[in-house]
């Protein structure tokens, strides 16, 4: 990454950004500690109904007037 006009806190939330986007770092934090295979079930169960009713919601919304 370049800096431009010693603007390190731009370049720093592009890093940031970009790290972010890959994901990876949220893997590797993820995997620093042992789940069991149970609590994870139910992580993800409990993940995916949030994204449902979400989803639900998104659906179920009038439009917003201005």
């Amino acid at each position: 990454m370049e800096i431009k006009n010693n603007n390190i806190d731009r370049a720093l939330s592009k890093f940031k950004r970009k790290v972010e986007a890959d994901g990876k770092l949220q893997l590797i934090r993820e995997r620093t500690r042992y789940e069991k295979p149970s609590a994870k079930r139910r992580r993800q169960k409990m993940e995916g109904t949030l994204r449902s009713k979400k989803r639900q919601q998104a659906r179920d919304e009038p439009p917003r007037r201005k």
